[in-house]
């Protein structure tokens, strides 16, 4: 009897990722072809047999938001690598149009997907002169539908999304306090606090996986007097959201973050002197600073008698300036492959370290610049697959890229587009209106990839620049 409820869970939790999926498919689907195509024709019908499977005895099932995640009644429908297109875009459409409930009725009829899709699309391609959320709902009555019925995102779905990010930058908070207790130990020679460093990492895996909006946008907060702290959280971010798209499971995430974190920790070794110089180093301050790896590996190595440091966390600390070919530092005595962890960390390493202001980098590069770069120029010694991964996961035009638009509006990325074959065209909060007026935060969030419905898109990327010339700060629209 006890097993009876984890098994009606998990049938909705199948069921329920198997509605987003027909659900997903049968949008794309309308978008892309006429009601007439056979591809549409079948979406419809996987959509109908989804929406019944789901319902199974049930009068009534309710998709629900709360916050950043998707709940089948009471169940909360997990994000995986194959639902996670399909999760981000149902959610954000329900989101766009301030729906907090999708009811299904017992008896729902292939018709009545099809008008509810077909009103989604079509108003998504303009603006209405009210809520959307009503406009919705008129059309759906004139629509004759009876089986589906919706309900407002009310203020407390708000609050829990708020609350989520809240959660986020707890976490962030978390891991740069205890980063900074870490580096600052070593710097005095006692032995630093590793169960606080592998549960402020524990905090940060758990963030990815379920809410990684929320965490990889905290990694805009690029604080140049807190850069040594910043960086290592922000790498230990890419890492395991690299990790997850790669399929790692949670326990070699865990493993994964915690040799991110820890990956800089021999620079805690190095004299301020050199890591603050605002010119550029000289011969011998290189020498010093090429050996942080290896200061890293000892200190490591000796914080195993006291704590159990896993061994992936010293070849990290040793490799991650190796490059793939191995003409990085410290230089190989003997031919080796470098691990993929080490792999994964060297390149969340030098995304992060490129993009941000430091002593002796005053002006950061542009994302897109840095990206394009460790794609094209062999020479920086990344691995290829992992960078592309990499441009997967937070797209052509990273988080906290600060973008003009055609229709002169200013904006900051928010998140990459769920829709793969759109990466060209993510979300993008709007900081700065077509009239020059700055939008307090967070901004008005748009999807370049909304049609203008005439067969283009309503707003397009005409160029980067920097967010410092317009004044803004762009960690301030992420917290």
């Amino acid at each position: 009897m006890s097993q009876e409820p984890q098994s009606t869970e998990h049938n909705l939790r199948h069921d329920g990722r198997v509605l987003l999926l027909s659900f997903y498919a049968a949008l794309r689907s309308l978008k892309l072809y006429p009601l007439e195509n056979a591809t549409v024709q079948k979406a419809l019908d996987d959509l109908l047999a989804a929406g019944q499977q789901l319902l199974g005895p049930e009068e009534v099932v309710e998709l629900r938001v709360s916050g950043d995640f998707l709940f089948v009644n009471d169940t909360r429908l997990r994000l995986e690598l194959d639902n996670y297109a399909s999760f981000s875009q149902v959610l954000g459409l329900l989101r766009t149009f301030e729906v907090g409930t999708l009811g299904i009725h017992k008896g729902i009829e292939r018709r009545e997907w099809q008008a509810l899709l077909s009103v989604f699309l079509s108003l998504g391609t303009r603006d209405t002169a009210g809520s959307r959320f009503e406009e919705l709902q008129a059309r759906l009555h004139r629509a004759d539908i009876h089986h589906l019925h919706l309900e407002p995102l009310t203020a407390v779905e708000e609050e829990d999304s708020a609350e989520a990010r809240e959660v986020a930058k707890r976490t962030y908070s978390q891991g740069v306090a205890v980063t900074k207790d870490v580096v600052n130990s070593v710097r005095m020679g006692r032995t630093a606090n590793l169960k606080k460093v592998k549960r402020a990492v524990q905090l940060v895996v758990d963030q990815v996986l379920n809410n990684e909006t929320s965490i990889v946008g905290l990694t805009t907060i690029r604080d140049y007097d807190e850069y040594t702290f910043t960086h290592s959280v922000n790498v230990c971010i890419f890492s395991v959201a690299l990790g997850k798209k790669l399929g790692l499971g949670k326990l070699q995430l865990y493993d994964l973050g915690l040799a991110a974190l820890l990956h800089d920790i021999g620079k805690a070794r190095i004299s301020l002197d050199i890591l603050n110089k605002t010119s550029g180093l000289d011969e011998d301050e290189w020498k010093v600073m090429t050996r942080h790896p290896w200061f890293g590996t000892l200190t490591l190595f000796s914080s195993r008698r006291y704590e159990e440091t896993p061994y992936r966390a010293i070849l990290v600390a040793h490799e991650h300036h190796m490059k793939t070919d191995l003409t990085g530092y410290p230089k190989a005595i003997r031919p080796r492959t470098l691990g993929l962890y080490s792999r994964l960390v060297s390149v969340a390493d030098g995304f992060d370290a490129a993009t941000t202001r430091r002593s002796y980098q005053t002006v950061p590069i542009q994302p897109d610049v840095v990206l394009r770069e460790m794609w094209d120029n062999p020479n920086r010694g990344y691995d290829r697959l992992l960078v592309k991964a990499l441009i997967n996961l937070i797209g052509i035009y990273p988080v906290g890229t600060c973008v003009i638009l055609d229709t002169l509006e200013v904006g900051l990325v928010a998140a990459a587009n769920p829709d793969p074959s759109v990466l060209n065209r993510p979300q993008v909060r709007i900081v700065i209106d077509a009239d020059g007026a700055v939008r307090p935060p967070p901004g008005d969030l748009v999807d370049l990839s909304d049609g203008d419905g005439r067969g283009g898109y309503a707003r397009s990327i005409v160029k980067v620049t920097d967010p410092a010339r317009y004044g803004l700060v762009v960690g301030d629209y992420f917290v």
